[in-house]
């Protein structure tokens, strides 16, 4: 394949189908439906089944099934269908089923805005469900970053034994780059472990030293329960007080011991940065022509962009922000990313925050403006 004009949206479905996904179910939804459509096209070609389900609380449930037979699965998604997940995505966080949710983000609450641009979901992302559970979302910002990102998603899910959640947002899903995806190079596939251990002495929740459980296929001849209660190392109900310790720290601990192979990051004109930009998704594409502008000013501004949004890449951050003595967090929302970052920064670090939520793009002017506003 030579480069080609991709769509985000497009991009992702080609990114699960190289991870080695299986298994789809989904309920159309604006911005994300160019996803399922061209997987229902692609899948039974590639060895799989893609299924339109009544609803998105149906889908997910299908997806966790599929993982439960050892299958690479997915649903896709967007606002209001997002909200809908929320239940399941926390039954497969507490049973460690491997999956991957992709939320194409749009203008909220509810049904808001179906076309419309925002990025109000990424507190709910991590917080969205029930109880304490790990949650390892990615947010790409270019059409070849989500190819790239599916893949990744996939990788981490199947490493982790967790749902992992691929957000976008309408702009970069609709959007559309030159990208030659054969030429993507480094592309690991990770497939999900398996055990010799024979049935009869097979533990599934019992963790080695890497802190995360095998599950065999069912099917494959090892028998165990799944189910979203706590549980002992043989699936079976157990809400002694002790177990329910050792479920939590378990399920949460197995993401925060490795959270440093999990950050991704990327940063431009970090190392002298006395004004550092703190943006995702979309909003980094325009922070980042804000940053060249600023620079051609003789403004000493960077942009420190997490790639890994939860676990939020803390200590990366905080070194980018050796020599600031602002940060600016542009975002589509209310306010949120910015939450994040005024844990990590020092005191001395005044954190400024540009919030537009009126279904448009936060443009480079508008950053700049804020810049010098901060500098002022």
């Amino acid at each position: 394949m030579s480069s080609q004009l991709i769509q985000g949206n497009e991009a992702c479905a080609w990114g699960a189908l190289k991870a080695g996904v299986k298994f789809c179910a989904g309920y159309p939804i604006t911005p994300s439906t160019d996803v399922v459509e061209l997987l229902a096209q692609e899948l039974p070609k590639a060895g799989g089944r893609f299924i339109q389900m009544e609803d998105e609380i149906a889908s997910m449930g299908a997806v966790l099934g599929a993982s439960v037979m050892g299958e690479k699965a997915m649903t896709v998604t967007s606002g209001p269908g997002f909200d809908l997940m929320q239940e399941n995505i926390a039954f497969g966080a507490m049973a460690q089923l491997p999956c991957v949710v992709v939320n194409v983000q749009r203008s909220g609450p509810s049904t808001g805005g179906a076309t419309l641009p925002a990025q109000g979901d990424l507190i709910q992302a991590k917080y969205g469900t029930s109880g304490d559970s790990p949650r390892i979302v990615l947010y790409p910002n270019s059409v070849e970053e989500i190819y790239r990102m599916t893949i990744q998603a996939f990788n981490y899910a199947e490493q982790y034994m967790t749902p992992v959640i691929l957000l976008m947002d309408e702009i970069i899903g609709h959007m559309r780059e030159n990208v030659d995806l054969e030429g993507v190079g480094d592309v690991e596939i990770v497939s999900r472990r398996r055990t010799d251990v024979p049935p009869a002495e097979y533990r599934p929740y019992a963790a080695d030293e890497t802190g995360i459980p095998i599950l065999m296929p069912f099917g494959s001849g090892y028998r165990y329960v799944v189910q979203g209660m706590h549980h002992d190392v043989n699936g079976m109900p157990n809400t002694g007080a002790a177990n329910v310790d050792a479920t939590i720290r378990q399920i949460n601990g197995k993401i925060d011991r490795h959270k440093e192979r999990i950050w991704l990051w990327e940063e431009k004109e970090t190392e002298d940065a006395d004004i550092l930009l703190v943006a995702v998704g979309c909003v980094s594409r325009s922070a980042l022509e804000a940053v060249r502008q600023a620079r051609r000013q003789g403004l000493k501004v960077g942009l420190f962009r997490p790639i890994t949004v939860w676990p939020f890449p803390e200590e990366p951050l905080a070194r980018a922000l050796a020599h600031a003595r602002a940060v600016l967090v542009p975002e589509m929302n209310w306010g949120q990313l910015i939450h994040k970052v005024k844990e990590v920064k020092p005191d001395a670090v005044k954190a400024v925050g540009l919030n537009k939520y009126d279904g448009t793009l936060i443009m480079p002017e508008e950053i700049l403006k804020v810049i010098e506003e901060v500098r002022a």
